[in-house]
């Protein structure tokens, strides 16, 4: 592959010191992936096109020489992305949209990992005559959007759903075991826990014994997988921390769709209509939200936040790039992929990625390449190439601007799942009344048509049926 770097004055002095034998080659290599200037020279490499339905996820495999991508066409193909070729698909045995797809490392890229919105988690193995078995690993009762392999495993992953649940498998057995139920924070509430629909899961790469989950309320929740599987006979709700925003907290109006961790565990948190952040280790609430007395929040050092992006109409994730995780990446529902100077936020690329929406960026694991997905049909693929263009484009502001409007227009009117059943209810009890009314009508004048003013059970003309389609929809 031919890639041109263009306008790379800030590195010339390490080639020279490359050169000069003061620089390691592993070092010079690493550093200058992580440049700044070559960041902003990321431009458009290609396109794989093969899909017929929107792309929801792509990911490298370890050696960063393959693909892997999922769609909403229930197809799951492997490219070879350098020569922007199909090397081979196979349908994946889901029954709806594929959400994630993952290669199992130490598999020799033969083992893939897949979870969709039909609830399933299934395993494909690439047999000796090219051929790929499909099977069901485990499911959830509600869509299931991502899934977390064991660092350095090629048998241990864990997923996570709409129901609430976090499953462990093991692929040398035949069992899923479900290690708990995510349920609200309720010390010192009277109100009985709600339970948490999960749309992301991560495990701490330095200590993988710890798992953070997020979903529909504004906590990420960090686990202890060792007390996790002692207690999943029971399926305890037990976090051993917590992390939030301060002025998030108790809001019930913000929910979580990516999380990201560092290689020094730090946890990056996407949010829904709102912002992104970084939280070090040590701006940990406690295992809720009320272990930390108000005191001790305003003591607290707030998250690094990363701006300008809108992220409301999809669960997109969030990444780290860079070979020490120097930049944040996010797509937005502006049709732009952000990448931001990890320390200080700094805005440092903004290109477009789909004519929609980008939903999920997955760098390479080794070089300052990354792919990304969105409604479009297809994956593209990103790469130091020289351009004239520049790395920011001079309409920057009127975007970022554009963005945060809509986040803030979106705020007023946006309905809570519990406004939304209420809403229901209520349109329930005014059908039912003005049911009532008119069958007692209908009594007075003839007993003979009493049963022609009732609703049928099919009947969804008012009432739950036509709310529930209205507020229904599919997200990638």
């Amino acid at each position: 592959m031919e890639i041109r770097y263009g306008g790379i004055q800030g590195g010339f002095a390490q080639i020279c010191r490359r050169e000069m034998g003061f620089t390691k080659p592993r070092c010079f290599a690493r550093r200058f992936s992580a440049s700044e200037v070559l960041v902003k020279q990321i431009n458009l490499y290609g396109k794989l096109s093969g899909h017929e339905g929107c792309v929801n996820d792509v990911d490298f495999n370890s050696t960063g020489d393959l693909l892997v991508s999922g769609s909403d066409d229930k197809q799951v193909i492997f490219w070879n992305w350098e020569t922007k070729t199909k090397q081979f698909s196979y349908p994946s045995g889901h029954l709806d949209n594929i959400f994630q797809t993952r290669i199992i490392p130490f598999t020799d890229d033969r083992k893939i990992v897949t979870s969709s919105s039909d609830g399933q988690v299934r395993l494909g193995q690439v047999l000796e005559d090219g051929q790929v078995d499909t099977k069901m690993l485990g499911m959830h009762q509600g869509r299931v959007h991502k899934l977390a392999l064991e660092p350095g495993s090629p048998h241990i992953l864990y997923s996570c759903g709409e129901d609430s649940f976090v499953q462990h498998f093991d692929l040398r057995s035949s069992s899923a075991t479900k290690l708990f139920c995510c349920s609200s924070l309720t010390e010192n509430s009277k109100r009985p826990p709600k339970n948490i629909r999960l749309n992301a899961i991560v495990i701490d790469p330095r200590n993988s014994n710890y798992i953070a989950v997020g979903g529909s309320d504004e906590y990420a929740r960090v686990y202890d997988l060792r007390k996790c599987q002692l207690n999943a006979s029971s399926n305890l709700d037990r976090p051993v921390n917590t992390f939030c925003p301060r002025h998030l907290i108790s809001t019930n109006n913000f929910h979580i769709t990516g999380l990201s961790y560092s290689n020094t565990s730090e946890l990056l948190v996407s949010y829904n209509d709102e912002l992104i952040y970084l939280f070090q280790k040590y701006m940990v609430l406690g295992p809720s939200s009320s272990s930390a007395s108000t005191e001790d929040l305003l003591k607290n050092e707030e998250p690094q936040v990363y701006l300008g992006h809108r992220n409301s109409n999809t669960v997109k994730g969030v990444s780290f790039f860079g070979p020490n995780d120097e930049y944040v990446l996010s797509g937005s529902d502006s049709g732009h992929i952000f990448i931001w100077k990890k320390k200080g936020a700094k805005l440092v690329r903004l290109m477009v990625g789909d004519r929609h929406v980008v939903n999920h960026l997955a760098p390479h694991p080794h070089i300052p390449i990354l792919a990304t997905c969105g409604i479009e049909k297809n994956v593209k693929l990103w790469a130091p190439m020289a351009s004239d263009a520049p790395p920011v484009p001079a309409n920057a502001e009127q975007i970022m601007e554009s963005n945060r409007q809509g986040r803030e227009d979106h705020a007023r009117v946006t309905l809570t799942p519990d406004v939304i059943m209420h809403v229901l209810r209520l349109q329930r009890r005014q059908t039912m009344a003005y049911t009532e009314r008119r069958y007692s009508r209908a009594d007075i004048e003839s007993d003979e048509e009493d049963e022609g003013y009732g609703f049928s059970d099919g009947d969804t003309s008012s009432g739950e049926g036509s709310i529930g389609n209205s507020t229904e929809c599919k997200i990638s």
